[in-house]
């Protein structure tokens, strides 16, 4: 059903590509599926070169108590082939009763290109390599490990978002220093400023590296959480 859109038309004039091409389509599905007007009451909608045809066409959105206004022209139109889809099937329930529900062939399912991607292949390995050296990745054995690596560095690094979040000047807070004990006194006002200002700094990478540590303990506690199973011991654990 969805290629019999009517005479002339395409699914880009569909959501306005082409005013006129638009108009007729709207023409058409009343005429042929949907049919709320009678027939002497369609002319105004008919009327496409009239100036006034968007308010004809809001008012019959509204006659047919559509949700969308002229301005969702998009999704007004899905929910008229919607609406269409339905009196087609009401108008010929048992032609359309007994179809056979669609299935996806063999050749329409999508592929997914790492399916055959030969992990041996000379080219390949060629490639994983130049990227990983590239990226100043760490080598592994198995070159699908790296692929998986790089692509994770780029889905963190590289992409737009996180190029544009790491352009991002991080402001800091004011701090007071006359606020934070020093804890010892150099004999020197501004030498005591400087060591405040390097205990801060050090108190800042105390917590960066704290911070780094819960990260690795997580991740292996993911990997603890699942087990393989050592059938030689005949029971699961190392």
């Amino acid at each position: 059903y969805g290629a019999d859109l009517g005479p002339g038309a395409s699914k880009d004039d569909l959501h306005g590509g082409d005013e006129t091409e638009f108009r007729n389509f709207i023409v058409w599905l009343e005429d042929q599926k949907i049919r709320h007007y009678k027939i002497e009451d369609r002319g105004n909608l008919r009327n496409i070169p009239s100036s006034e045809w968007p308010k004809s066409f809001e008012q019959y959105l509204q006659d047919v108590n559509c949700p969308f206004s002229v301005q969702e022209r998009q999704e007004s139109v899905d929910w008229l082939l919607g609406l269409a889809v339905r009196f087609e099937y009401g108008d010929n329930v048992e032609k359309y009763k007994n179809c056979p529900p669609a299935t996806a062939t063999k050749a329409e399912k999508p592929s997914d290109p790492l399916i055959h991607l030969d992990s041996n292949n000379p080219d390949f390995k060629a490639g994983v390599m130049g990227l990983a050296n590239m990226l100043k990745i760490q080598r592994h054995d198995d070159y699908l490990v790296m692929l998986k690596a790089i692509r994770i560095l780029i889905q963190e690094r590289l992409t737009p978002e996180a190029i544009a979040k790491a352009r991002q000047s991080k402001e800091g807070l004011p701090v007071a220093l006359d606020k934070h004990i020093l804890g010892f006194d150099t004999g020197d006002a501004t030498l005591n400023e400087a060591a405040q200002i390097l205990r801060l700094l050090h108190i800042e990478e105390l917590r960066d590296l704290q911070t780094r540590i819960n990260e690795a303990i997580v991740a292996v506690q993911a990997i603890i959480a699942d087990p393989k199973t050592d059938h030689r011991l005949g029971k699961v654990g190392r």
